[in-house]
C-alpha cells in the first residue's frame, strides 16, 4: 500500500524493512555475532545499502554493495533473523540515520515499525496498519509459498508472532503506535479499499 501510495502522490517510497533484512543478510553471510558490537560496528562498516529502480517490475530493489538482493532479503531465514538484528542499538542507529537522511527533502512515504515514532516522529501522516494475526498470517503464507512451497501456515505464524514479540518489547524503538497516528485494520478491506483510504487521508494533508 506504502508503495502505491507513493506511486500516485510522486512521491519516493523507502522500504526501511527491507534495509534491515539486507543487514540481516549481510550478517548471516558473515556469521557476525549479534552479542560482538566490535564486530557488529566493523560489520556496518563494510555495509552499502541503495534502492534502485526495477525497470520490469517498476518496483525499487534492495541493493547491499551493489548487489541486487531484493529477492534473497524475502527468504525464510532472513525473515527468521531480521528482528533479532533490528533490536540491535548499533544497527538501528546506522539504519535510522540513513533514513532519516533520505526523507530531508519529503515527499517520501516510508514503511517500517518506528517510522511515526523514532525515525519521522513530525511525520504529516502517520498511518498504523494493523489486521488479525490469521488472517496477516495467511497472507505472508501466499507471499511465501511461491517461493518456498513447503513452508506451512503455522511455521508463518509463529515467524510473525515472534517477530511481534520481539519488535514491541525491544529496548530501542519498539513497535507501537505513535499518539498521532491514524489506525488503519485491512482485515477486512481490499488492497484497493485500504489504498482509498489512506490517499484520502493524505490529501487531507496537502
Amino acid at each position: 500500500m506504502a508503495r502505491q501510495l507513493a506511486k500516485i502522490l510522486g512521491y519516493v517510497f523507502i522500504d526501511s524493512g527491507a534495509m534491515y533484512r539486507a543487514i540481516a543478510l549481510y550478517f548471516l553471510r558473515h556469521a557476525i555475532d549479534y552479542s560482538d558490537v566490535e564486530g557488529v560496528n566493523n560489520a556496518l562498516g563494510k555495509i552499502q545499502l541503495a534502492f534502485a529502480h526495477n525497470t520490469e517490475t517498476g518496483k525499487s530493489d534492495m541493493y547491499l554493495n551493489g548487489e541486487n538482493v531484493e529477492s534473497e532479503i524475502r527468504d525464510r531465514q532472513v525473515s527468521e533473523n531480521v528482528s533479532n538484528v533490528a533490536a540491535i542499538k548499533e544497527v538501528r542507529e546506522f539504519a535510522v540515520a540513513q533514513q532519516q537522511q533520505m526523507g530531508e527533502k519529503k515527499g517520501l512515504v516510508m514503511d517500517g515499525r518506528d517510522i511515526g515514532t523514532t525515525v519521522f516522529p513530525q511525520a504529516e501522516l502517520k498511518i498504523f496498519m494493523t489486521a488479525d494475526n490469521a488472517v496477516r498470517a495467511a497472507r505472508r503464507l501466499k507471499e511465501l509459498a511461491e517461493k518456498d512451497p513447503t513452508v506451512t501456515l503455522e511455521e508463518v505464524k509463529q515467524n510473525l508472532e515472534m517477530r511481534d514479540h520481539i519488535d514491541t518489547t525491544r529496548d530501542i524503538s519498539p513497535l507501537r503506535k505513535a499518539e498521532d497516528a491514524v489506525v488503519l485494520d485491512n482485515t477486512n478491506l481490499t488492497p484497493d479499499e485500504q489504498l482509498d483510504i489512506a490517499l484520502r487521508w493524505a490529501k487531507a494533508k496537502m
